[in-house]
């Protein structure tokens, strides 16, 4: 497996907050846990040994430019993202939107889909209530922990 490939997994799992990665590309697997150590095996050759990376620890730091203002907080529960992806407010182009403003939702019912790594992930309401705000348009990257709906 490529080396530039390998940082960018690295970087993806301390960025996304996931525990662990695992990926297999034909005979190579690669494991990449988001503790202190990355461990890369490689099944091609029966002779390669595990290799531990230390991740440096960094503290972090929020980065805000000019144009990310703060989003004041709206009066009702602001359902957040549980991963990083791509947030679709239907399960495909031809459908309607799962939920619309002022529709009211159950707790535990799909509300949109986040897609991450190529899997369309069913979001589900954390809370009963009504849509007041839906916060995403429909095809955005939303980022761990975006609020996504405001349902009170």
């Amino acid at each position: 497996m490529d080396l530039r490939k390998l940082k960018k997994l690295i970087d993806l799992v301390k960025e996304s907050g996931i525990e662990e990665l695992e990926i297999t590309e034909g005979e190579e697997k690669v494991r990449i846990n988001s503790g202190n150590k990355a461990v890369i095996t490689s099944l091609a050759s029966p002779m390669t040994q595990p290799i531990h990376m230390d991740m440096p620890h960094q503290a972090e730091v929020p980065v805000v430019s000019a144009d990310d203002q703060p989003t004041p907080v709206d009066e009702g529960f602001n359902m957040k993202s549980p991963m990083v992806g791509t947030f679709y407010r239907a399960s495909n182009p031809e459908s309607a939107a799962f939920v619309e403003v002022g529709q009211t939702v159950t707790e535990g019912e799909t509300v949109c889909i986040i897609e991450a790594m190529k899997l369309l992930n069913e979001i589900e309401a954390e809370k009963s209530g009504v849509i007041k705000k839906i916060l995403v348009e429909n095809g955005q990257p939303v980022e761990f922990g975006q609020p996504l709906f405001v349902i009170v």
